[in-house]
Parts: structure tokens; sequence; C-alpha cells
């Protein structure tokens, strides 16, 4: 049964979602960006009905200025109380869990990695660790210089690019300028260097979910590498598994199936 749930955060009433389930383990949904809790396409929303249907409970929920929650959206960064609130929320609504697994995306993956007290295990797919630009929270920013070496080498593989350059159909000057923003050796954001503490310090088993092709995998991927994360990558409990897909949101079919068998593996997970 899928029944709705209000629930307090600072004063503000948040508004979430509770797919009922038997199971001593419970999956919360975290949605990255502003999107409301049933996520681009009802992504979410169907995530939730898949896991429910195998038993286990899962809350979804907007947080705060989003969707149908009360209060004022001062972006992920700023998220700690709303998941704190929620995974209380969670708990008091489904009081048989014993164990709660968080998945989140993008930013939100991000935003876990930060404040995930009462969490047992995170599932954080495309981290965000690329500095915004503006004050603007979530704003849009430019692609990475490692996204942009992982477009160019695509586009180099395949031989109709090559017709293109040579009969004059791609600009040269943006051209240029692209190469020479693809050379640039990139430092890891403070973004970065935080994300890489917080995993560091954290006790939680975690999961790390990349689509090789999206831009913003290509950008954590190229700072995970660096010594930053070296103390994360020689924690036993932390994992990092690729999805050959260029999907953000692993809509595809396959990478959809992938994403769900690894979040169901957190999930029967001791």
């Amino acid at each position: 049964m899928r029944r709705m749930i209000d629930f307090e955060c600072g004063g503000d009433r948040l508004v979430g979602t509770l797919d009922e389930g038997d199971a001593t383990t419970g999956l919360l949904i975290v949605s990255g960006g502003n999107e409301i809790r049933s996520g681009a396409y009802a992504g979410q929303a169907a995530m939730a009905r898949h896991f429910a249907e195998l038993g286990f409970p899962v809350f979804r929920y907007d947080r705060r200025g989003v969707g149908d929650s009360e209060g004022i959206n001062n972006g992920f960064k700023s998220s700690a109380d709303d998941i704190a609130a929620a995974v209380a929320a969670f708990r008091t609504e489904a009081p048989h869990i014993n164990r709660v697994v968080a998945f989140g995306n993008c930013d939100a993956a991000t935003a876990l990695a930060f404040h995930h007290d009462g969490i047992d295990a995170l599932v954080i797919a495309n981290p965000w660790v690329i500095e915004s630009n503006t004050s603007v929270p979530d704003a849009p920013t430019p692609p990475s210089a490692a996204a942009i070496r992982a477009r160019y080498l695509t586009r180099l593989k395949n031989p109709r690019s090559l017709i293109d350059l040579f009969t004059g159909k791609i600009n040269l000057k943006k051209l240029a300028g692209g190469l020479a923003k693809a050379a640039q050796k990139e430092a890891p954001s403070g973004l970065a260097a935080r994300l890489a503490s917080s995993l560091t310090s954290s006790a939680a088993p975690t999961y790390i979910l990349v689509a090789e092709r999206d831009t913003t995998a290509l950008a954590f991927i190229g700072a995970y590498k660096t010594p930053l994360f070296d103390a994360v990558r020689a924690r036993a409990d932390v994992t990092l598994s690729k999805c050959d897909t260029a999907s953000h949101s692993f809509a595809d079919v396959t990478a959809k199936a992938w994403l769900y068998d690894h979040i169901g593996r957190a999930l029967s997970a001791a």
C-alpha cells in the first residue's frame, strides 16, 4: 500500500510517500536537484513500487521548498535537517525496520555523503563534485575538462567525425577552444574535497554507482582517481561500480536493470 506522510522539519511541513513492505530493511530515496519525490518521469515512484513489491518499505519526500513541502529551498548542501527529519519519519511510520539504506543520484548522492546520521548504508550514484559559479542553489555549470576529454575521444573514434572535419562541417575555432579546455589539468574542487573527507570518516558501507559516459560521473571519476580519495578507495566497505551508459538517471532498460540490481544487493546485504 502507498500512503502520504506529513512530517515536520524546522517548523515547516514536509510531505513524503511511504510504499509499505514487511522487510526489516527500508529504502530511503533522496531526490536530486530540485526534483519532486516522484523523480524525473516518475522514475523514483517506479523504483519505490518495484522494491515495495519485493517486500522492502520505501520512503520518498520533498525537501523544504520543493514540491508539496513548505519552507525555503536552500539547495542540497543545506539539506542535513531535511534528510534527518525524513529518516526519523520513516522509522516512525515503519517501526519494524531496523536498517535504512539510502539512495541518491547526482547532488542527492553528495548530500547523502555529507549528511547520513541514522542511515546504515549508502547507495550514491554519479556524485556531484562540480562547483557552481553562481549563488543560485543547484544551478547548472559548464562540463568539466574530464567530460570534454571523454566527449572528444568518443567523437574521434567515430569515422563520421573525421569526415566532418575534412569537409569543413566542424567549427575549427570551437574545436580549438574545446581542445584547450580538455587539455587543462583540473585540481579537485572544494566540493570533491568535502566529499572525500565525508566518505573517509563515514561508518556506513557505501556503494558508489556511476554511469561511465555521463558528464557528471566523468567529473566525479576524475576526482576519485586523485590522492584526495586514497583513503576512500582503501576502505573495504566502499565499492565503485560502473555502468556502460550515458544516461545520468540510468533511464534505458539495461541501465535501469543494472541500477535496480545494485540497490537490491545493498538492501539484501547483512
